[in-house]
């Protein structure tokens, strides 16, 4: 039976909030990292540097996963994730256009046919060949550990995205100060929207495994309340919250309400992705609690 949320989006419940079992995923998971890694790479080094990374970060579309518009000389380049087809499309605004399959296949077999097809499309860029915030570090072109693909649990993943995408814009529209996009971090593989007090941060340790630490200078240069979506950290992922700087009081707020809680091992607020799925209205569920922690950093950090 269809169903109609309080967004107005309509749809069996499992198309629109579709169960992700982590364990059934994984592999698949973690070999789409890295290649969203290499074509995010890619954004950024075309790219204008835009404050705290914003200009690297990849967007949910209605097939998947996209760069936006990237400008090299005097033509204009979209690589595309499509999880609908299971490609990966290169798109050219002088209207070429290649394409490569989204299927099992080794990270250094998808590196070698992505610089191939980009060179053959006459894009000459230079990225940064390994990983980043993650601990093994082998270079895109030697990795052969890495290569699975299931194209179901992908395009579930994607549709879960998009679903979180409506919750996050409306949580960004509600905020009158800065606030991020709602972009998909290919560092770490989250959906992620944050607001800014105005204030400046003090600087962030860094520590991030295999990531520079002037790279969370950059990311952290102000006070933020940020939220996000990652298929981790429980059975079905997550929905994070955290403040930064990290401010008293703030991991035992009272506005905080169960099921979500404070997880000491990730020092954020979760929400286990697998409980907003399965509840009355998971769209009110999670703004509820992007509102509710967003209260908890805002009073305990005395936000202008």
């Amino acid at each position: 039976m269809a169903e109609i949320g309080n967004t107005g989006r309509m749809g069996n419940r499992d198309d629109v909030w579709p169960a992700l079992p982590l364990d059934r995923w994984i592999d698949t998971r973690d070999t789409v990292q890295l290649w969203t890694q290499i074509v995010g790479k890619t954004r950024m080094a075309l790219g204008p540097d835009i404050n705290h990374w914003w200009g690297v970060p990849l967007y949910v579309d209605a097939r998947g996963l996209t760069t936006s518009l990237m400008v090299a000389g005097h033509r204009g380049l979209e690589i595309r994730f499509d999880f609908v087809s299971h490609e990966l499309l290169f798109l050219v605004s002088d209207g070429s256009t290649a394409s490569m399959a989204l299927e099992p296949r080794t990270v250094a077999d998808f590196y070698a046919e992505y610089t191939g097809l980009l060179s053959d499309l006459g894009f000459d860029v230079a990225i940064v060949g390994t990983p980043v915030e993650l601990n093994d570090a082998t270079p895109f072109a030697e990795d052969t550990a890495h290569a699975s693909y299931d194209a179901d649990a992908m395009s579930r993943f994607w549709r879960s995205l998009v679903s979180v995408h409506g919750v996050f814009s409306i949580f960004r529209g509600e905020f009158r100060g800065k606030s991020s996009p709602v972009h998909f971090f290919w560092g770490a593989f989250d959906l992620a929207v944050t607001r800014f007090s105005g204030r400046s941060a003090p600087e962030h340790p860094g520590g991030v495994p295999n990531c520079p630490d002037w790279v969370m200078h950059e990311a952290y240069s102000d006070e933020v309340s940020s939220a996000g979506y990652w298929p981790g950290g429980a059975e079905e992922g997550v929905f994070y919250a955290y403040a930064y700087p990290h401010p008293d009081g703030y991991d035992t707020h009272p506005a905080v309400e169960a099921p979500a809680y404070w997880d000491h091992a990730l020092g954020e607020y979760v929400l286990p992705y697998h409980l907003v799925r399965q509840a009355p209205d998971p769209d009110a569920m999670v703004l509820n609690f992007l509102e509710q922690t967003h209260r908890a950093a805002a009073e305990t950090a005395n936000w202008p």
